[in-house]
């Protein structure tokens, strides 16, 4: 670095201390309502060495995530709360409208025991569940991984298959596409349906959706937040079947409208 390199890098430096110290002046002013704003100084992205994060613009990084190194994310994927992306020693790739769950943590090896080079690669629309780990592997498009697996150095799983929750895929092991693999160390446990080969597709668009939500609520401001928790409380004590007998018709603020995919689905009358 030179002379002007490192004086713009220590201008910079100040800049954001400066910053941080002004920030924690105002949470001490806001006084309780610093919890409620949810205001945190956690870096979810962070360059390691002279490696940076490349991540679409229309992907969904969660707040208390943290995406480091050499890792690239595509458009429309997720990537959710508590998750850790480390792209130290390699690279991590994500593909386009993948969602990888709360939890789950992607690292990588520089190698195995005969030179192979293992990067982590993760293809388009894979659901990736909850808490799951992934290390120096391949997980082709549209697979599935189930809460709390884990794939070791090597291993491939192929585009439709998928791994059982909880299951330990071992180093180098490949799953061949449409099958299910469950178990510690991990076995063939059946096919997969085509409406089982179906959902996995439907779970990474349902996710890709519920991302764009999640990014608009982390993206509201203070008054924004406030003004719906005011609406939330003057329309909880509504009974719809009360005000119909009444003759009113109270309509539900556009604000607290939910995207219809994210919904429970209502039974009908005269169904159990």
């Amino acid at each position: 670095m030179g002379t002007l390199g490192r004086a713009v890098y220590t201008v910079g430096f100040w800049i954001r201390e400066t910053g941080q110290a002004l920030d924690r002046l105002g949470c001490l002013l806001q006084g309780n309502y610093y919890f409620q704003e949810q205001l945190s100084r956690h870096r979810t992205l962070m360059n390691i060495f002279d490696k940076a994060p490349l991540v679409d613009k229309e992907a969904f990084v969660a707040p208390s995530a943290s995406i480091i190194g050499d890792v690239q994310v595509g458009r429309g994927s997720s990537i959710w709360y508590g998750c850790v992306l480390r792209g130290d020693v390699n690279g991590i790739t994500v593909g386009s409208g993948t969602n990888i769950q709360d939890n789950s943590l992607v690292h990588v090896a520089k190698s195995n025991l005969s030179g192979k080079v293992l990067p982590t690669i993760i293809g388009d629309n894979v659901t990736i569940g909850h808490s799951a780990v992934l290390h120096g592997c391949t997980v082709e498009d549209e697979a599935f991984v189930g809460m709390g697996a884990a794939l070791l150095d090597g291993a491939v799983l192929e585009k439709h298959a998928m791994v059982a929750a909880g299951a330990l895929v071992r180093q180098n092991m490949r799953i061949p596409s449409g099958q299910v693999w469950g178990g510690n160390p991990a076995k063939f446990l059946r096919k997969l349906s085509d409406e089982e080969i179906a959902f996995i597709s439907q779970s990474a668009t349902n996710y890709c959706n519920l991302a764009q939500v999640h990014a608009a609520e982390n993206a509201k401001s203070f008054d924004e937040i406030e003004f719906e928790k005011v609406l939330r409380k003057k329309y909880s004590r509504r009974d719809e079947e009360y005000d119909s007998m009444l003759g009113v018709i109270r309509e539900t603020p556009p604000e607290l409208v939910l995207p219809d995919n994210i919904l429970p689905d209502k039974p009908q009358k005269g169904t159990q």
